[in-house]
């Protein structure tokens, strides 16, 4: 599955965005380590996503737009997640494209 399938059109490809639920996750780490650009461990042994300024955003249900260059690693992030805690989603309609929630 592409994105270019879910979002028809040329600027909506790059709107997605994503979220981390922190009572589901389980502190692994595997975001950051595929993608350390969007995700952070805090001191609370738990993940977050980063703002574009690299401001860790630990609000529940905070979302951080994703990059386009980083989208694969975000999608695995989301796929090899034990916790399935990482929600990716088109930002148009909050529907959710990769992660425990996607159809």
């Amino acid at each position: 599955m592409t994105v270019q399938q879910d979002a028809p059109g040329d600027s909506d490809t790059q709107d997605l965005e994503v979220w981390i639920d922190q009572d589901l996750c389980t502190g692994d780490g595997i975001c950051v380590q595929y993608a350390p650009e969007v995700f952070e461990l805090d001191i609370d042994g738990l993940a977050y996503v980063k703002s574009g300024d690299d401001e860790l955003l630990q609000n529940p249900g905070a979302t951080t737009p994703v990059p386009l260059p980083l989208l694969q690693d975000v999608v695995d992030s989301a796929k090899e997640c034990p916790g399935d805690c990482i929600h990716v989603r088109r930002v148009k309609d909050s529907v959710e494209v990769y992660g425990p929630d996607a159809a």
